[in-house]
């Protein structure tokens, strides 16, 4: 058995922990046991060929299933209640059934409602509970056991202290590892929030808000598994940052997700340069949309006399009826879908147009031929050469269009390339891109469909570059879903990864967005299109707010989005940054004008926050000097260096095995240890006070900090 934490906790008797010991092993190994069984079982129904569609669907359970269970490998069981009745349960990653159809199972989910308690139960209400446990192991091995009593003999504000204070102090990874074992009951209760509305997770660094809404997908998709048919987007602030938690959801047994940035959530168009922060505010304003709105209705056609040519032959739909089948094909649709309505409309329009003329000759030569036709006719009723009468009707036998031919003359015309050119020229189909270029570069159109912006606003949109910046994604966005596709994608159908992602019409059953207080009004109109159920959670903390726009609380942020149909919840405890940095935090946030209690930290590092001067000619030896004494002291762990976005570049090549990050970079990230450097040099930035309270906070256990002095004269 190994060695690491097998000592027992203060106050306990050794012998009787490792008998808890001996006795959670036992359980563990009959779990491995069962689960290696399941996943043998499900391997040969796996190999069984299928021929259906009800065979294929089984499949794909099955194999859903055989993921879950091979990646618990860390974890398969993690905690254990005692009820008052004597009954036990042990909690972990997933669900293990007995080996027997009656039998009771042998490891709870920790989603399911049967494990509530172990996260929410107190010794205030114990919810019929005697007692917590916490079971910390390393593969299939027990390595620690921490019993929490729940009739009031211990009083601890924490659930499971011992096991949370243990992780909170393991080295970090640089990947954000699962908390499932070690949720608190703050944290519980926004997992387990009605999935109905938008819900908006306010907390301050440390508090575990990321982990939350991790677990929160983790537990929707279990509870709700319909939701899976559609998948869940989550949004992060950056690449690096969803890099970081990539390997979370995953490890829950989660794979119906879809992970992106505002920046890289749209297909067919990217970031290809930086952009003002004036000009970003400018264009995440929620104005655009009404904007976008206005001016893709005025590309549609004015109603008007419309000449088609079939076949040699002018045709002309007279504008009262061009103006109906324009109001009923743009009603409710986007441009292009109204085009094809309209189009088809047309095709029918014409195809009655040319029956009619056909009609009309048809009754001229009646006319014409009546008195030859009456000859014909008594010519032949005095001959013995009649015709018999074989019921044959249709235009060889009387020049009448049947249903057939209609049907088949509407084809010919829907397929007819003088038609089509005729329709694209009077309706043209639209290229998103060409038209947004179009309207931000054309002063006189923003005059008029934005009469919002002032004319220095507008000036500053037109003179932008005609490459795409950050805030030209969530326009294209609106222009694209308001054009529509000149080809449907019809049902989305089932979930699948690659294409949900590849296409922006995706509808999403849930979005997680991570670091939300920095969407603009834009970009909230831009995840609404995706979840227009408004199943929504998004966490953040105003205050950590560095973004162009100009919200400094959540009603702002939110309510261009949401009005006032949203939920609050609220983080108030600091898990992962120590006491002693958050110590530091309360000018910093007064100064960045905060009207938020900063979370309370539960934690001690024991290491004093320090700070270093060094001389600007110095700073690159000095820093490089000083992230080698944090490396070696957090062997096995990690560092991270924030500073100002100025200096980053000449930091990061004189260290270039660490992570050196401007502030806004280093939002979501964790590191053992933080070196800042140049905290005048954060402040000084746009919203730079907020940007200095993310750079202290980014550490578990020490923050060190390089003041930088002007060079002396020599």
């Amino acid at each position: 058995m190994s060695s690491r934490n097998v000592t027992a906790p203060l106050n306990e008797d050794p012998a009787a922990h490792a008998a808890s010991l001996a006795e959670e092993q036992l359980v563990l190994d009959e779990a491995f046991t069962r689960r290696d069984g399941i996943l043998r079982y499900l391997d040969a129904e796996l190999a069984i060929p299928v021929d259906d569609a009800a065979g294929e669907a089984r499949m794909r359970m099955l194999i859903s299933r055989r993921e879950e269970l091979r990646r618990a490998d860390q974890g398969l069981i993690f905690g254990r209640l005692d009820a008052l009745d004597r009954t036990v349960l042990h909690l972990g990653r997933v669900g293990i059934p007995g080996p027997g159809e009656d039998s009771d199972p042998l490891v709870i989910d920790w989603r399911a409602p049967a494990a509530r308690a172990f996260y929410t139960a107190t010794p205030v209400d114990p919810q019929g509970q005697r007692r917590r446990r916490h079971i910390r192991v390393d593969g299939r091995e027990v390595i620690g056991v921490d019993d929490e009593p729940l009739d009031g003999s211990r009083a601890s504000e924490l659930v499971g202290e011992g096991a949370l204070l243990a992780a909170l102090g393991e080295r970090r990874t640089g990947r954000m590892s699962t908390a499932a074992a070690t949720l608190q009951r703050e944290q519980d209760d926004v997992v387990r929030a009605d999935s109905r509305g938008p819900l908006v997770v306010q907390g301050g660094p440390g508090t575990g808000k990321t982990v939350v809404a991790l677990h929160r997908v983790a537990y929707l998709l279990f509870t709700y598994p319909q939701l899976a048919a559609q998948g869940v987007l989550v949004l992060g602030p950056s690449l690096r940052f969803l890099d970081y938690i990539t390997q979370v959801l995953p490890a829950l047994g989660e794979t119906a997700i879809v992970s992106a940035t505002c920046d890289t959530l749209v297909p067919g168009i990217g970031v290809e340069r930086i952009e003002s922060r004036e000009i970003a505010e400018v264009k995440g304003r929620a104005l655009w949309q009404q904007t976008l709105s206005r001016y893709c209705a005025a590309l549609i056609p004015q109603p008007a006399d419309l000449e088609l040519v079939w076949e040699g032959e002018r045709y002309t739909i007279g504008e009262r009826r061009i103006s109906r089948a324009l109001a009923s094909a743009t009603s409710g649709h986007t441009y292009h879908a109204a085009r094809t309505i309209f189009s088809e409309q047309i095709h029918d329009l014409l195809t009655n147009a040319i029956a009619e003329r056909h009609e009309e000759l048809l009754a001229q030569m009646e006319e014409g031929f009546e008195d030859i036709l009456g000859k014909l006719d008594a010519g032949l009723a005095a001959s013995d050469n009649r015709a018999v009468d074989n019921g044959t009707t249709g235009t060889d036998v009387d020049g009448e269009l049947t249903e057939e031919d209609l049907e088949l003359l509407r084809d010919r015309i829907a397929a007819d390339s003088g038609v089509a050119a005729t329709l694209q020229r009077w309706w043209p189909t639209r290229d998103t891109k060409t038209e947004l270029r179009r309207l931000l570069g054309d002063e006189a159109l923003l005059r008029r469909w934005a009469p919002e912006l002032t004319d220095a606003e507008r000036r500053m949109v037109v003179g932008e570059p005609q490459t795409w910046a950050s805030s030209d994604i969530p326009l294209f966005d609106a222009l694209d879903d308001l054009l529509g596709d000149t080809r449907p994608n019809g049902e989305q159908g089932e979930f699948l990864t690659a294409r949900a992602a590849a296409r922006r019409d995706w509808v999403y059953g849930h979005v997680v967005i991570d670091e939300a207080q920095e969407l603009s009004e834009m970009q909230w109109q831009m995840v609404m299109r995706r979840c227009p159920s408004r199943s929504i959670t998004a966490v953040g903390d105003i205050d950590q707010a560095e973004a162009p726009h100009r919200h400094t609380t959540w009603e702002e942020a939110v309510s261009a989005a949401f009005g006032t149909r949203w939920t609050e919840a609220r983080l108030t405890i600091c898990y992962r940054t120590p006491l002693e940095v958050m110590a530091l935090t309360g000018p910093v946030l007064q100064n960045a004008g905060s009207r938020n209690e900063p979370p309370r930290a539960v934690r001690a590092s024991g290491i004093e926050p320090w700070e270093r001067a060094v001389e600007e000619g110095d700073l690159a030896a000095e820093a490089a000097r000083v992230a080698k004494e944090l490396s070696d002291r957090w062997a096995g762990g990690t560092v991270g260096v924030v500073a100002p976005l100025e200096r980053v570049p000449a930091l990061r090549t004189a260290l270039p095995d660490l992570p050196v990050l401007s502030a806004t970079e280093a939002k979501g990230l964790e590191w053992d240890a933080t070196l800042l450097i140049d905290a005048p040099g954060i402040i000084a930035e746009p919203r730079g006070w907020n940007g200095l309270y993310v750079a202290l906070t980014r550490c578990t256990q020490e923050l060190g900090r390089l003041l930088v002095t002007p060079q002396a004269p020599h």
